[in-house]
Formats: structure tokens, sequence, C-alpha cells
């Protein structure tokens, strides 16, 4: 018989690593700052009226705090999904995302990710691999039903990538905000990209000066968007 899963992929809210740049990581009781709490309460508004049959998180505190006003408006638990955890990264979790942009090693998580692993920590591949490996086992639980897993930039990303048919190389090309909402529909095992990165709220568009060339900004996703000193995202 034929049946369709729809996953609604949800990136946790705003935390101050996040505001400050920094690479948070699997570090413990990072919670939702102020903005990230209203994320939350504003999800429960932009779901209203959709059919959600389940609730999966991450076990970080961040995505299990943005899950729960959704999890409590409808009376539902949030099961833990260890597959979309946070990105391992090693010896670079916690560090200011401004320095590590001017590592050597930077340039091969810009240019060449899937060669590359975190110091003492995963590489992308691993990432992917296990994030797709979690999402297929919840669509063959949940058969003809509407399903959320909150989840972290870096992996909804490489995910997303995946489904989409992209090289992991170009998945930096994908930019995912904090509780932005993606879309994927499974039919027979099929995936069919419905949306990606939607807001409950626009975020502010700021162009920045930086010397000769001017670039769009918005809020930093991951290792793929550090804001450098002269003020431009890498």
């Amino acid at each position: 018989m034929a049946s369709t899963t729809v996953v609604l992929l949800i990136r946790h809210g705003e935390n101050e690593y996040v505001s400050t740049h920094r690479l948070a990581g699997r570090t413990p009781a990072v919670s939702l700052n102020e903005k990230g709490q209203a994320q939350a309460a504003a999800l429960v508004k932009m779901f209203a009226g959709q059919p959600i049959d389940a609730i999966y998180s991450s076990p970080l505190e961040r995505c299990r705090e943005t899950a729960a006003p959704l999890a409590a408006a409808r009376t539902q638990p949030v099961h833990l999904l260890p597959g979309v955890l946070e990105v391992d990264y090693g010896r670079w979790q916690g560090q200011d995302l401004r320095e590590l942009s001017k590592l050597p090693d930077w340039q091969q998580v810009q240019h060449f990710p899937s060669g590359f692993r975190f110091p003492e920590g995963e590489t992308l591949r691993e990432v992917q691999s296990r994030s797709i490996a979690a999402i297929e086992g919840v669509c063959r639980d949940h058969p003809n039903q509407v399903v959320a897993i909150f989840s972290h930039g870096d992996v909804i990303r490489t995910t997303l990538a995946h489904f989409l048919g992209v090289p992991l190389d170009l998945f930096q090309r994908i930019v995912i905000n904090t509780a932005a909402v993606s879309v994927i529909a499974f039919h027979d095992g099929r995936p069919q990209i419905l949306g990606m990165n939607y807001l409950a709220e626009l975020p502010r568009f700021e162009i920045k000066q930086a010397e000769a060339e001017q670039q769009a900004s918005v809020e930093p996703a991951g290792v793929g968007q550090a804001a450098t000193q002269d003020g431009r995202t890498a």
C-alpha cells in the first residue's frame, strides 16, 4: 500500500552562542535566549491547524526547549532522536567562528567539506549519514503521518543537500536560520522538498560595508557563515 510521510525539519531557536558567533556544538546546558523563546512560541502559532502526529528532537537542551511549547500545546511527548544530534566539532566546539575562519582548515570546510574531519570530531559525511538514517527510520514508523523533528543548522543543511541531490561539498549554499522550518514529503520513500527555511517572521536583511565589496548578511547558520572581523560573512 502506498504511503506518504511529511517531515518538518526545524532548527532550534536562538541562544547566546548563535548571537555571539560562537560554535556551541554539543556544549551542555546551552539554553534559548529571550529571542529563542519567542521563536519557539511563534512556531506554535505557525503550526496551528496543521496535523502533527509525532514530535522528535535532538537530545540537546536548545532543541528540546524549542520543541517544548509545541508539544505542550498539543499534549504530545517529545521523543529524543540521537541521529539528529548536533555535529561533533571536536576541538572547535565553543570557539569564536570569527577566529576559526582565520585557520587554514577553514578553507577546506568551505570548499571541500566532504573531505574534512573536525579536529577530534566528526566528518560531515558521518553527520549526513546518521541524520538520513534517523529520518528514514522515523518515516518507517510513521506512514501517512506528519512528523516534526527539531535539530541543528548544519545537520539540517547536510540532510537537505542529500535529499535535493546536491553534492555535500555544496551544502554551504543552503541557509537555515534559527527556528526555520524545512519540509520534505516522502512518497513510498521517494523524497520531495516542499519548502526550505520557512520563517514565522522574516529576518532583518542587512547590507554590511567591507572595503570595496558589499554582501547581504543574515544570522549565522553554522560553520559556513561566520562573521569575520571586517564585517563580511564567510
